[in-house]
């Protein structure tokens, strides 16, 4: 069964994978134990700003505000060091990642934005609005998520929010 659902999983990412835009994972998990791995991450002022820009726009529309996660935030940071060492954009191990997080956090969904180079938290944001797959995570079924921005030797940033439904 696990096989199957990897399978099914892999096969719906590549279906619903285009050009950087969002990605989603679902999975059937038990949700009655959820216990969060110990994991410490510190938020520069660039990632708060955007979590905080992210949860007004959806309040604003009559959605609920996301609570962070941690190793959320330290899954996205791993994901933006990927990107930075292979100089490209992309959700490259999205499946590993969102398998990691729906074992860790016995999560039911996962979704996924990535951006690149916004200088400031409401560009980035604006630019995830003006996209209908970005978009659809940021509007999506979810209750937690986490963040990060990390600016490479060049100074520009590369951004990784994943979403996730417990």
């Amino acid at each position: 069964m696990k096989k199957i659902m990897r399978v099914m999983m892999f096969v719906v990412m590549l279906i619903t994978m285009n050009s950087c835009s969002a990605d989603t994972a679902e999975g059937t998990k038990d949700t009655s134990a959820i216990e969060t791995p110990n994991t410490n991450y510190s938020y520069n002022d660039s990632e708060l700003e955007t979590m905080k820009l992210i949860n007004e726009y959806r309040v604003s529309i009559g959605l609920n505000a996301l609570q962070q996660i941690n190793y959320i935030s330290y899954k996205c940071e791993e994901h933006n060091k990927e990107m930075i060492a292979d100089k490209a954009i992309s959700h490259n191990g999205f499946v590993s990642r969102s398998e990691d997080i729906m074992k860790s956090l016995n999560a039911k969904k996962i979704g996924e934005n990535v951006a690149y180079n916004y200088k400031t938290a409401q560009a980035a944001l604006t630019a995830w609005l003006n996209s209908a797959g970005h978009k659809e995570n940021i509007e999506g079924d979810y209750t937690h998520f986490g963040l990060s921005i990390t600016t490479d030797a060049s100074g520009k940033k590369y951004y990784t929010n994943i979403f996730v439904k417990l």
